[in-house]
């Protein structure tokens, strides 16, 4: 079983270590696409620095960030897992996990990257600012250039895949057909007084501590129709949904429930 999550908006940047070695990351197919968004993310901010601040929408107090991915070829990297902070990591709270629960994560766990498209929580990366939804000069939108990478790796994943990605990371590789009848799109709902709705905060947490029991707990289900009955063991119940269109993976609603 695999779990896709997203990446976060803010990230914490190593302070030492060597720089990040494109060779040494998983999911190799997507060696050369990472090249080209790393080229032309680069080149945009080796140049103008208010054009720069316009493709990625930065905010006035967000103006180093454009210096921070004018200099990635020489800044230093650190674990995946590491790097991502926000709500999500901070309910998964990797470090806290026991040896063997964090040895699991690679083949557990994929975190979705509009500069890396995928990669497994060991993989080694510097802090950058790009968000999924970004064009690109002289490349593009990044759901464009990352689709056919991307679908093609999901395409070859074995198992269930349980796919937590937000909207604008689900866009840069949509679950391919080959893997519909094995994945889920998950989201989640919190249930107040009978009517459920989706809460942003609610959102992320749950995933992070969906993902943490996931890990701790080792064995992982063989078909989608176990993984409602699994979530529930694990503290989290869910119900699968139909989806809206015709070809689309089913859904997977995880419940919160106020108290």
């Amino acid at each position: 079983m695999l779990i896709l999550l997203p990446p976060s908006e803010g990230k914490t940047a190593p302070e030492s270590g060597a720089k990040y070695s494109p060779a040494a990351l998983g999911y190799p197919s997507l060696k050369k696409t990472r090249a080209q968004v790393m080229r032309a993310l680069v080149d945009l901010c080796s140049g103008s620095s208010d054009h720069a601040v316009s493709v990625l929408g930065l905010g006035p107090k967000q103006r180093e960030l454009v210096g921070v991915n004018a200099a990635l070829a020489k800044a230093p990297a650190a674990p995946a897992i590491d790097i991502y902070t926000g709500v999500l990591y901070e309910a998964l709270d990797f470090a806290s996990l026991p040896s063997v629960a964090r040895k699991r994560a690679d083949t557990t766990v994929a975190i979705a990257s509009a500069l890396f498209g995928l990669l497994r929580p060991s993989d080694r990366i510097p802090a950058y600012r790009l968000s999924g939804d970004t064009t690109l000069p002289d490349l593009g939108t990044l759901s464009s250039v990352w689709k056919p990478a991307i679908s093609g790796v999901l395409a070859e994943v074995k198992g269930p895949i349980i796919d937590l990605r937000s909207g604008a990371y689900l866009a840069l590789g949509p679950i391919p057909e080959e893997a519909v009848d094995r994945s889920l799109i998950g989201r989640v709902l919190l249930e107040r007084g009978g009517k459920r709705s989706v809460v942003s905060h609610h959102n992320k947490a749950t995933k992070g501590r969906l993902t943490r029991e996931v890990l701790k707990h080792g064995k992982v289900p063989k078909t989608i129709d176990k993984v409602p009955g699994y979530l529930a063991e694990l503290g989290f119940p869910s119900e699968i949904r139909e989806p809206k269109k015709d070809g689309d993976p089913l859904g997977l609603d995880i419940i919160v429930y106020e108290t």
